[in-house]
């Protein structure tokens, strides 16, 4: 019954559309045959490729960050396209198929990627004056487990198996124990966004997951009710924040001027209230160095 209780929650959690706002379109990348020239064919007007990850909701990702891509939009008069993934495999085949310009990928991908994809970090964000964050493992606040130990034997969502908070982490105290996720748990799920994880929690579809702070913290802000019922056991240590990374053959010229905009968004009044609304103090310059912790 549970098992039937997940696949309903998810599927329905899936079922989202996304609008579209000045110079953002949203494409459907069923066909994955779109050049990606940054010109199109039928418009004069550059254009950029972007994806987002999904840390959290489809839905809620293309909402947040719309608004910053029209603000890059109208600031460097350029077309963006936003091409949208399920997975951070999927958005890093992307990258690696030329087919994106522009991303914001999570930790865990970009490690995947630093080393096979020819990117580079462009700029990333500064939270609560810093560019790191934290994995938090949450149980149901009903539970009586109080440790990561007790979650032995226990029901547990992963996010995705190329996050970092969502994924990797747990999976390296697990090795630490000499154990792995299928002989440490009874069963798992990934829920591919940790805004589900979350829900999975809350709902007690699960009895634990771990999941991105950051997006924990962005809902305890805005919708305080969807942690309603949910309590943290646990916080890893900092890791690098999840980067803006570009391609390296990206035009100059173009790549230049897109970082400048970025790094000077918390000096604008506009790109100010739309770091507000994501929660991000700034943008800032950093290198690998960020995300070589081990």
């Amino acid at each position: 019954m549970k098992s039937i209780l997940i696949i309903i929650l998810f599927s329905f959690f899936l079922l989202v559309a996304c609008g579209e706002k000045q110079n953002i379109k949203e494409i459907e990348l069923l066909n994955n045959n779109n050049s990606n020239n940054s010109v199109d064919k039928q418009d004069s007007i550059p254009v950029i490729y972007v994806a987002v990850s999904t840390m959290i909701s489809p839905l809620e990702t293309f909402n947040l960050y719309k608004d910053v891509m029209d603000y890059i939009s109208k600031k460097l008069n350029v077309n963006i396209e936003f091409k949208q993934r399920k997975t951070y495999r999927e958005v890093n085949e992307l990258l690696a198929e030329n087919k994106l310009d522009f991303a914001f990928i999570c930790t865990g991908a970009y490690l995947e990627a630093m080393d096979k994809i020819p990117i580079e970090i462009l700029v990333v964000p500064v939270v609560n004056g810093k560019p790191y964050y934290q994995a938090y493992i949450l149980v149901n606040e009903d539970s009586n487990i109080n440790s990561f130990d007790e979650l032995r034997d226990k029901s547990f969502a992963f996010t995705d198996p190329l996050s970092n908070t969502g994924y990797s982490y747990v999976v390296n105290i697990l090795k630490e124990r000499r154990t792995t996720p299928e002989k440490f748990f009874s069963k798992t799920i990934f829920t591919y966004a940790h805004d589900y994880s979350i829900q999975a929690v809350k709902r007690k579809l699960v009895d634990g997951a771990t999941v991105d702070g950051l997006v924990y913290e962005y809902l305890k802000h805005f919708q305080p009710e969807k942690i309603e019922g949910v309590k943290i056991i646990h916080k890893s240590k900092d890791f690098g924040i999840p980067p803006f990374v570009v391609q390296k053959i990206l035009d100059k010229n173009l790549k230049e001027k897109l970082r400048k905009v970025m790094l000077e968004m918390h000096l604008d009044t506009e790109g100010k209230k739309l770091l507000n609304k994501i929660m991000i103090d700034k943008f800032i310059l950093a290198d690998d160095s960020l995300y070589r912790w081990e």
